[in-house]
């Protein structure tokens, strides 16, 4: 699980970042716009036959981005998940309904990868995030006593929107979920203004195609290359893509770098490859793109196997990869 996703380099289509309106084939406007949301920079491309109604639907999908990171956000004291996290102990409380969502998908992640996806990772993040921020290292005694307050199954969901932590120091953090099921909210408000053509980009981690550019059957997204060698590329239509990846060494050495920690081994991850996974929700690549680099290719192959309609490819820097195409099929621009 990830403390603070970084932003991941999967280019968006160039030309959106240039102009603000375009006009196209059929009558079709393309309309840009982008926002510094959830720690990124997300942003939105629409065609429409009015610019003014594209832009009046990009602004509100926005908002609702705005909108979910007021609950999810685990920097900010007053969102909905924050208050969770101090009073939910022993304790039923009740959420919101987005909040609820998304821990109720994040525990049936958790169980379909036997807990390596788990959003109460959050003690042990905040404890590498810490050491990363120069205290060092933690002692073993520190890192025991955080992996104590770990494990989703002392999360208890009492449905339709009430909250139990079974566990006297748990914490959740939503970063490996959250921006996937913001663009898929985002979506829908596209979706309910009358938008039928559309790409979200949330800071390059995690995008969502809705239907096509006008002539085009889908949307061409260039995957995450760390190899630079291979160029794996998508097409999207009413699907999306999530790309996970360690971040680079910290001062603190090997040990202690990155910001991906295995719920497993309480430490950073150590990896050398970077995934992309197609899905038809961002919800589900986000988490799943989270999951399948924990895993690794061959535990991950097996999970995204048993996903109808999901596909991802692993990537390291020396072009070793791994695919499953359950789903759209992963193309490539350049060959070995």
């Amino acid at each position: 699980m990830r403390c603070g996703k970084p932003t991941v380099a999967v280019l968006f289509v160039v030309f959106f970042a240039f102009v603000p309106s375009i006009r196209s084939s059929e009558n079709q406007l393309l309309v840009y716009k982008n926002r510094y949301i959830m720690g990124t920079v997300f942003e939105i491309a629409a065609y429409d036959q009015s610019s003014q109604h594209a832009s009046d639907a990009l602004e509100n999908a926005f908002q609702e981005i705005v909108r979910i990171d007021d609950l999810l956000s685990n920097y900010n004291p007053n969102s909905a998940l924050s208050y969770l996290n101090h009073s939910a102990h022993f304790h039923s409380e009740k959420v919101p309904p987005d909040l609820y969502r998304v821990i109720e998908e994040s525990v049936r992640f958790s169980k379909l990868s036997h807990g390596k996806f788990d959003i109460s990772i959050a003690p042990l993040v905040n404890l590498w995030k810490a050491a990363m921020g120069g205290e060092g290292t933690p002692s073993l005694a520190r890192q025991q006593a955080a992996r104590a307050c770990v494990g989703y199954e002392k999360i208890e969901l009492t449905p339709p929107d009430r909250i139990t932590f079974h566990s006297p120091c748990m914490q959740l953090d939503l970063g490996a979920i959250g921006k996937g099921y913001a663009v898929d909210r985002a979506a829908e408000v596209l979706h309910s203004s009358g938008i039928r053509n559309a790409l979200i980009n949330a800071g390059g981690s995690t995008m969502l195609a809705i239907g096509s550019p006008p002539g085009q059957n889908a949307w061409l997204v260039h995957l995450r290359d760390p190899s630079q060698k291979v160029d794996p590329q998508v097409m999207l239509k009413d699907q999306s893509v999530s790309t996970s990846e360690q971040t680079t060494p910290s001062l603190l050495g090997d040990d202690s770098a990155g910001h991906v920690i295995d719920p497993n081994t309480g430490k950073p991850l150590k990896t050398r490859f970077s995934v992309s996974v197609i899905a038809q929700s961002g919800t589900a690549s986000d988490a799943l793109s989270t999951t399948s680099l924990l895993l690794g290719p061959t535990k991950g192959k097996e999970l995204i196997q048993s996903m109808p309609g999901v596909s991802a490819i692993w990537i390291s820097r020396d072009a070793q990869m791994e695919t499953v195409s359950g789903g759209p099929q992963i193309l490539f621009g350049k060959k070995l």
